[in-house]
C-alpha cells in the first residue's frame, strides 16, 4: 500500500539488491577510515581501475543517462557537440592534469584536498584561499547535489509508478535518495565512495551499452533514414530538418558552447581528488586510458539513446514526450518498456548508480573542504583527526538537509541545474590548478584573484546578466579567471625559492 504500492515487485527486488551491496560496502569501510588522510583519499593507495571508474562514475552522475539523452530526444544530433567537449576535456586531463597533480600534492605537504594544496603549494601562512575555495565548494557543490535529488526522485517515481501529482510521494522520493546516498558516505569515506563507484561504473556502462542495441531491436524495419526523415518534435510544427545533423540549425556560438564544457574538467575537485589518491603516479597511464575508453562508450551512447528513443516513440505511435522534465525520463521510460522485471530493475539501478556515485562524492569533497580547509582553519586549529572526521560528518548531514530541501522544488532541469555547477567549478579553479603545475611565476594572490573572478564571472553571467543563452559562462568565466590570474600574478612579487623548489621537487617523485 502507499508508496510502493504500484512497484513491479521484481524491479524492487532488484533495487533492494542493489542497495544492499552499496550500504554493504560503506560498512566494510567504516572501520578502515581511521585518519584523514584514509578518510578523504583512502591513504593514496587506489588502484588502476578503481581510480579510473570511480573518477568517470563521478564526473558523470544523473546527467549521463537522463539529462543527455533528454536533450537528444528534444533536439537531436546537436547534442553530440557536448560529447565531443566532455570527450576532450576528459582525454586532456588525463593526460595533463593526472600525473603532475599526483605528484604536486604530494610535493606540497601531502595535500589532502585541492584548498590545502593550493596553499601548501605557495608556502603561504595566509589561509585566504583555502576559505575562498571552501566558499566556493560549498556554493556550487550544493547546487551539483541538488541536480542529483531531484533525479534520484524522479527515478523513484517512474520505478515505484508514484502520481506526480501526489506532493507527498513526490517529496518521499527525493528524501529517499538523499537518505541512500547520505548512509554510505558517512560510513565510509573516500574508499567506500571510491568502490562503491568502481561498481556502479561498470553498471552505467553495461546499461548505457545495451540499450541502443535493445532500441535498434524493437523498431521495426529499422534504417538510418527513420532518424534523418523524421517530422515530428515535442513542439508541434517546429522544423524537424536538424534532427539529424550535426551543424544544422546550430550557430557557431552554439557549438562553442558545448564544446567549452571540456574547460571544465580541469576544475572539478570530485574528479581531481581522484588523481591524488591514485597509489602512484605510474598507475595514471593505465587509468587514463580505462577511463576514456569508458568516457568515449558512455557518451556516443547516451546521445544515441535519446535518437533512437524518439525514433522508437514516433514508431510505435506513443504519446510525444513534451517537457524537459518527461523527456529526461527517456532511458527510464524505454528500461521499463523493453525489459522484463529483474533486468529492468538491474538496469534502473544503473540510473540510480550514475546518481549517486558523483552526489556521494561531492558531498565528501565539500565536508572536506568544511572541515579541513575552514573548520580546522578558522574555528580551532588544534583540533584531533577524529573530530575533523566527525565534523565532516556532521557537514554532510548539513549539506545534505539544504540539499534536499532545494531539491523538493527545483527551478531549473537536471541539465540546467548541472550546467551551471560545472561552469562554475570550471571556471574558479581550472586556470588555478593548470596554473600551478605549469607556471613557475604564478603566485598565492593570483590564484586567489583568478578563483573569486572566475566564480563570480559565472553567477552574474547566468544570475544577473542572463546571457547563457548567447554563450554558455563557463566560457567567459574562465577567460576571465586566467586573465586575473596572470595578471595579478605579474604585478605581485615573484615566488621565493621555498615554492619554486615545491615546483622541482614535484617533477622527480614517481
Amino acid at each position: 500500500m502507499g508508496f510502493f504500492q504500484n512497484a513491479d515487485p521484481l524491479v524492487l527486488v532488484a533495487f533492494i539488491g542493489y542497495l544492499a551491496v552499496m550500504l554493504a560496502i560503506g560498512f566494510y569501510f567504516s572501520n578502515k577510515s581511521k585518519n584523514m588522510n584514509e578518510y578523504f583519499l583512502a591513504g593514496r593507495g587506489l588502484n588502476s581501475w578503481v581510480t579510473a571508474m570511480s573518477a568517470q562514475a563521478s564526473d558523470m552522475s544523473g546527467w549521463l543517462l537522463m539529462g543527455l539523452p533528454g536533450a537528444a530526444f528534444a533536439t537531436g544530433m546537436g547534442n553530440y557537440w557536448i560529447a565531443i567537449g566532455l570527450a576532450i576535456g576528459t582525454i586532456l586531463n588525463w593526460a595533463f592534469v593526472a600525473k603532475p597533480l599526483r605528484r604536486f600534492t604530494e610535493a606540497a605537504g601531502d595535500s589532502i584536498t585541492i584548498p590545502q594544496y593550493l596553499q601548501n603549494r605557495f608556502k603561504a601562512d595566509s589561509p585566504i584561499v583555502r576559505l575562498v575555495c571552501a566558499v566556493v565548494i560549498f556554493v556550487f557543490f550544493l547546487v551539483y547535489t541538488v541536480s542529483a535529488f531531484v533525479s534520484g526522485g524522479k527515478l523513484f517515481q517512474v520505478v515505484f509508478n508514484i502520481d506526480s501529482t501526489n506532493e507527498t510521494y513526490t517529496k518521499a522520493a527525493v528524501i529517499i535518495s538523499a537518505l541512500i546516498i547520505i548512509a554510505y558516505t558517512l560510513m565510509g569515506g573516500f574508499n567506500a565512495v571510491a568502490w562503491t563507484d568502481f561498481i556502479q561504473g561498470l553498471l552505467m556502462f553495461l546499461a548505457i551499452v545495451a540499450l541502443p542495441i535493445a532500441l535498434i531491436s524493437n523498431i521495426d524495419n529499422f534504417s538510418w533514414d527513420m532518424i534523418t526523415s523524421t517530422q515530428k518534435l515535442v513542439a508541434e510544427g517546429e522544423d524537424a530538418s536538424g534532427f539529424a545533423s550535426l551543424f544544422e540549425n546550430r550557430s557557431a556560438n552554439a557549438i562553442i558552447s558545448d564544446v567549452a564544457w571540456a574547460l571544465g574538467y580541469f576544475g572539478m575537485p570530485h574528479i581531481l581528488v581522484r588523481f591524488m589518491a591514485i597509489k602512484d603516479a605510474k598507475s595514471v597511464k593505465k587509468s587514463g586510458i580505462i577511463a576514456v575508453v569508458w568516457v568515449l562508450i558512455s557518451l556516443g551512447a547516451a546521445v544515441l539513446i535519446g535518437i533512437l528513443g524518439r525514433v522508437y516513440y514516433e514508431a510505435n505511435g506513443l504519446a510525444m514526450l513534451s517537457t524537459s522534465a518527461e523527456q529526461e525520463l527517456i532511458f527510464i521510460n524505454v528500461v521499463k518498456m523493453l525489459f522484463p522485471g529483474v533486468l529492468a530493475g538491474i538496469f534502473l539501478s544503473a540510473v540510480l548508480a550514475s546518481i549517486m556515485s558523483t552526489a556521494d562524492s561531492q558531498l565528501l569533497v565539500t565536508a572536506s573542504a568544511v572541515a579541513n580547509d575552514f573548520f580546522k582553519v578558522v574555528v580551532k586549529k588544534e583540533v584531533s583527526e577524529k573530530t575533523t572526521m566527525w565534523v565532516s560528518r556532521g557537514a554532510v548531514m548539513a549539506i545534505s538537509v539544504i540539499a534536499c530541501i532545494l531539491a523538493l522544488d527545483p527551478k531549473d532541469s537536471i541539465m540546467g541545474i548541472v550546467s551551471n555547477a560545472w561552469a562554475g567549478f570550471g571556471a574558479a579553479f581550472g586556470p588555478a590548478i593548470l596554473l600551478s603545475l605549469y607556471w613557475k611565476r604564478l603566485t598565492l594572490k593570483g590564484t586567489v584573484a583568478g578563483i573569486i573572478a572566475g566564480a563570480a564571472t559565472v553567477l552574474l553571467w547566468d544570475n544577473i546578466l542572463h546571457l547563457g543563452g548567447i554563450m554558455y559562462s563557463i566560457v567567459p568565466g574562465f577567460a576571465a579567471s586566467i586573465l586575473l590570474t596572470v595578471v595579478v600574478s605579474l604585478i605581485d612579487k615573484k615566488p621565493s625559492d621555498e615554492v619554486l623548489e615545491i615546483f622541482e621537487k614535484a617533477k622527480t617523485i614517481e
